[in-house]
């Protein structure tokens, strides 16, 4: 059983958290704490060997913890996500290979995409596809008609497999800390488009992916992971995409394997990551 905390600091809340797992007869197999004192946040994750009424459990804990904690037990131990892609394979073929063999620590629901590109994969897979086209059609029909098909299968997550559109505020609210995106940089640097050449002419030695939740700023989301590799100046620009299509999957891998195991926690812009 998983129970999983967030609240303000107090002194004494470790003290007062495993109490009433004692009191339980709960044995802790892991713990993983965190205080952030510049926000005066506490963080923790538990592993607990045995099960327990989740809703007693968590209701003595609220009762020694402060006001307005965050607490969830057992969260769904198998999550629903949807993904979104335009043309580039690389990231869902991925997900896909790994939802096939059971190891994605979700389950694949559909795939959307405003290109045709992908659909014989997702075919080949056994995975519904949407091609929801954005031409000739208004950016808010564009999204409305991705936000219905999402909808249709109530997914925990929505994965932005290198989905190549902004999306707008209004698509963003529903969903909420729900949407991972994967960005073709070492965030902050290089942000918008073609990262990779951009770093090209600017003769970096280092390149990377960032994998982080979406809101309103454009590619200022939370951080869940990021990776870099060495080049030098032996690479040419087409050699870096393609080393950064390598990292960009191993990075969205990574994310997604941490928030599947619930394994982030989010507050204001920042996440704290028990690994």
């Amino acid at each position: 059983m998983i129970i999983i905390i967030q609240c303000p600091d107090q002194v004494g809340l470790v003290a007062a958290i495993t109490a009433v797992l004692a009191k339980h007869q709960l044995n802790i197999i892991s713990l993983g704490e965190h205080v952030d004192k510049d926000e005066n946040r506490f963080y923790i994750r538990l592993n607990v060997e045995q099960p327990a009424d989740a809703l007693l459990l968590e209701q003595e804990l609220k009762n020694v913890l402060p006001d307005n904690s965050l607490i969830t037990i057992n969260p769904l131990p198998q999550k629903k996500i949807a993904v979104l892609v335009t043309k580039e394979y690389h990231c869902l073929a991925d997900i896909l290979v790994r939802n096939y063999f059971g190891t994605l620590g979700a389950s694949v629901q559909c795939v959307i995409g405003n290109h045709a590109t992908l659909q014989d994969i997702c075919a080949r897979f056994d995975i519904p596809f949407y091609l929801v086209s954005h031409e000739q059609k208004t950016k808010a029909v564009f999204e409305n008609e991705i936000i219905e098909k999402i909808h249709q299968y109530q997914p925990d997550y929505v994965v932005l497999a290198k989905f190549m559109r902004i999306l707008s505020p209004d698509f963003v609210a529903h969903f909420k800390m729900q949407l991972i995106n994967i960005h073709h940089s070492f965030l902050p640097a290089f942000v918008g488009a073609n990262p990779y050449r951009q770093a090209y002419h600017r003769g970096v030695k280092l390149i990377g992916a960032t994998a982080h939740f979406v809101t309103n700023e454009l590619d200022e989301g939370p951080i869940i992971t990021q990776q870099t590799i060495h080049v030098n100046h032996t690479y040419s620009a087409d050699d870096m995409i393609k080393a950064g299509k390598e990292i960009e999957t191993a990075v969205l891998a990574k994310a997604l394997e941490l928030v599947f195991d619930d394994r982030i926690f989010v507050y204001k812009n920042k996440t704290v990551v028990f690994e």
